[in-house]
């Protein structure tokens, strides 16, 4: 099984990620390890990506998705995934691809970027971040303002592993 963990840039997809993939003893792995460095570098500036910058990060996605699901390798994955197109194109398999979506308000995750250090993408991009955001219908929803750990339960206890 897959667990896509999407959401803005400081809804905490990397925090529960990793915690969730070890509570699992399951791998993790980071969607934005997938970016070219010329999208770090655009993003370290504050300047939002394009559509065609996206488009070989995603098919390097869905390769990664493809390679996962044909191993049987249980992974967690953190991803922006903000577009429902995005999502449609990662969402290979409903069956073994599982959807959540962390949510969190402005202010809170604003609050978060403030305080986060040694992260390449600047509190000043949330506002583009939201305005791309497309929230999905298909997700399990889980609120962000819960501690880290309580998440985990949540997501776990929902989705039943």
């Amino acid at each position: 099984m897959i667990i896509l963990l999407m959401g803005v840039s400081g809804s905490g997809k990397t925090t529960i990620g990793k915690l969730l993939a070890t509570s699992l003893d399951w791998q993790f792995s980071d969607a934005d390890d997938f970016h070219s460095p010329g999208n770090v570098e655009k993003m370290r500036q504050g300047i939002p990506l394009t559509e065609a910058d996206r488009t070989p990060w995603l098919r390097d996605l869905q390769a990664a998705l493809k390679r996962w699901l044909q191993e049987n390798r249980n992974v967690v994955l953190a991803c922006s995934a903000l577009k429902d197109s995005y999502r449609q194109f990662l969402l290979i398999d409903h069956d073994r691809i599982k959807l959540v979506y962390l949510k969190g308000s402005h202010q809170l995750i604003e609050k978060r970027l403030q305080e986060r250090h040694n992260h390449y993408m600047p509190e000043q991009l949330l506002d583009s971040q939201f305005n791309t955001l497309e929230e999905p219908l298909d997700a399990l929803l889980v609120e962000i303002a819960e501690p880290p750990q309580v998440i985990v339960k949540t997501i776990r206890s929902t989705l039943k592993i």
